[in-house]
């Protein structure tokens, strides 16, 4: 019995191990059918068996069907109130298509374009407010989208479009403020923006967005314009006239450019005027203010720097008036510059020179020489100017300089008597300074000679010359011109001294009515005839420290009043002159007095006591080169040998 269950079970055994092999081989159960298959069959079989009970589902199947379910249900009211959201919107009722949106929107919070539809009916009732909340909620659902930003910009332009429209301007400041940060390449935004500035009186921030702008902007004609009413508000002319001018440059045809031109230079056309009223009636301080406003309003005319730079002139305001000429000199040009180039260049060549006669009179001598250096270097064919420059030599004693320029006036003008008298002048302060060396006394006399010669109606020159010949023992050269001189100046109290010197003895009265002072009064009159200082020869008893009358014209006088201000002015008038020699003369006088009454007294008030003699040492003092000193015994020896 056991021995048939051990085979019963081997065969099994093999039987097993022989269906194995054959479902590897797949010769046995050809037909084989998947897992998702014998589900399915299962499914079905359970199906017949129990019909249609859910009690043996699994209870992850249940809760996939439940969602299912409810999502469906959800969509379907969604799609339902989208439906009647659309259907107000055509029917233009945005206070139900709100409505319907807002439910639809509860029911599907993450739908881009139900937002997007609610903030267009929010829109269109102009609750601004909500629409941008809504198209801000749609912009961070969907970030990369440009159009939800540009409507945005959009709805705060509204926004501030109606509040500035209401008058509330701040509130549409900062409505635009919003849609210029989120479009700011959008230029009426700015415009809108610069317009609330412009309502509420902030102009200078006005002012600051325009310039802003601007720099973005280089080449658009009304932002200029915009700039030049701005700084016109300012009384900012001169930048306004310059931005009117850069928008005609860019667009010339633009009418609010070339009106705004045509005002600024109209003003200051009528500034000018007035200006040059007030300049003829001699109140230069209100002509000055005239005529900056006038060059406020056009910077670029260039009579207007000229006529303002010959007020500062006349004001002798010398550094403002050159910088205004080398302005003029610097924009004129052209065949219509060329005029005013040369009005420039003369009117600058007469600061040059005012400023160094300025100079001149208060002692300035080097820096009045560079002046002159400069107006020379500008006009080498002006007399006045060699003229001046040599005074400032004459000033600085530098006399043989002073000779040079005066020469080099002469060759320009022969005629012109200033410049005799200057050399008589130079002539004789060279004289001066020889005899008072006191060797060099020939030299002297041809100093005081050429003086006399270029100006032989000054009495000191003759006293002088006669001291000269007086050192030199020119008794007869001496008397000669001793006489002279007291003959064109009987006053002279310097020369009678040296007359009773001369012609001891005799009086004043009788030297004069002799036959030397015959002769002396028929020299002196052909001299003056020569040089042609006085109508009436004859006559010496005219002061000659005084000016020529008035009928004698110098050179340095002005053919009329008209020509005043455009001539050249000297150093030293043929007034001063008189006046240099009259004050050398005092100078000289001045130092004999003082010699004079200054000097020592030779009596003497101290002590008459001598002096104790010093007593003799009772040893002579060591000779360290003598090495033994011998004692003397001379006076011992002549008492013996008595």
């Amino acid at each position: 019995m056991g021995d048939q269950m051990d085979l019963a079970t081997e065969g099994g055994r093999k039987e097993g191990s022989r269906a194995t092999e054959e479902v590897s081989d797949g010769s046995m159960f050809s037909t084989a059918v998947s897992e998702e298959q014998l589900e399915e069959a299962r499914e079905k079989s359970r199906r017949r068996l129990f019909g249609s009970s859910r009690i043996f589902e699994l209870e992850e199947d249940k809760k996939d069907r439940l969602e299912l379910c409810g999502r469906s249900i959800i969509e379907l009211r969604a799609a339902e109130h989208y439906g009647r959201g659309v259907e107000a919107v055509s029917k233009a009722d945005w206070e139900r298509a709100v409505h319907f949106f807002t439910k639809t929107i509860n029911l599907q919070p993450q739908q881009t374009r139900l937002y997007v539809c609610r903030a267009e009916a929010y829109l269109q009732l102009c609750d601004f407010q909500s629409a941008a909340l809504n198209y801000r909620k749609a912009s961070a659902l969907e970030p990369q989208s440009e159009a939800f930003r540009l409507r945005l910009a959009f709805i705060f332009y509204l926004q501030g479009q109606c509040l500035f429209d209401h008058g509330r301007h701040l509130d549409a400041l900062e409505s635009f403020a919003k849609a210029t940060e989120l479009r700011p390449d959008y230029r009426p935004y700015h415009m809108r923006s610069l317009a609330c500035l412009a309502a509420i009186g902030r102009h200078s921030d006005c002012l600051r967005l325009v310039s802003k702008r601007r720099e973005t902007e280089m080449d658009d004609p009304e932002l200029y314009i915009l700039s030049a009413r701005l700084h016109k508000h300012f009384n900012q002319l001169t930048i306004c006239y310059h931005d009117v001018k850069a928008a005609l440059a860019l667009a010339p045809g633009i009418p609010e450019g070339r009106s705004l031109l045509m005002e600024l230079e109209g003003s200051a056309e009528q500034a000018r005027s007035l200006a040059l009223s007030r300049a003829v009636a001699g109140n230069l301080q209100e002509a000055l203010q005239k005529i900056n406003t006038a060059l406020e309003n056009n910077p670029e005319e260039v009579q207007y720097y000229l006529f303002r730079g010959t007020l500062y002139r006349r004001l002798k305001d010398f550094n403002t008036a050159i910088d205004d000429f080398i302005l003029a000199l610097d924009r004129s040009g052209g065949e219509e510059g060329r005029s005013v180039q040369a009005e420039a260049q003369r009117q600058l060549l007469l600061t040059y020179n005012d400023f160094a006669v300025h100079c001149f009179t208060r002692g300035f001598y080097e820096e009045a020489v560079m002046l002159l250096n400069k107006a020379i270097r500008m006009e080498k064919r002006e007399k006045g100017l060699y003229i001046n420059r040599g005074d400032c030599f004459f000033k600085q004693r530098e006399l043989e300089f002073a000779l040079a320029d005066y020469q080099q006036a002469e060759e320009l003008d022969p005629l012109d008597r200033s410049i005799k008298i200057r050399y008589a002048v130079v002539y004789s302060t060279m004289g001066q300074r020889d005899y008072e060396s006191g060797s060099k006394y020939i030299e002297a006399l041809e100093n005081f000679s050429r003086a006399i010669q270029y100006n032989p109606g000054v009495s000191q020159y003759y006293e002088y010359r006669a001291k000269a010949r007086q050192k030199l023992h020119e008794e007869h050269g001496a008397r000669q011109d001793i006489i002279m001189s007291l003959l064109l100046d009987p006053s002279n109290d310097q020369a009678v001294p040296l007359l009773s010197r001369l012609y001891p003895g005799c009086t004043v009265t009788d030297i004069l009515s002799s036959e030397a002072g015959e002769m002396a009064k028929m020299k002196l009159d052909v001299s003056l005839q020569a040089c042609g200082l006085y109508e009436d020869p004859s006559s010496f008893k005219r002061d000659s420290h005084k000016p020529p009358p008035k009928h004698e014209k110098s050179s340095e006088e002005p053919a009329d009043a008209a020509d005043t201000e455009n001539r050249i002015a000297p150093c030293i008038g043929d007034t001063d002159l008189y006046h240099e020699i009259m004050r050398s003369k005092i100078k000289i006088n001045r130092a004999v007095k003082c010699a004079l009454q200054e000097r020592c007294s030779l009596r003497s008030d101290g002590p008459r006591v001598s002096a104790l003699a010093r007593p003799a040492s009772a040893e002579p003092p060591q000779d360290a080169d003598r090495p033994y000193r011998w004692k003397k015994f001379n006076t011992a020896i002549g008492l013996q040998f008595r």
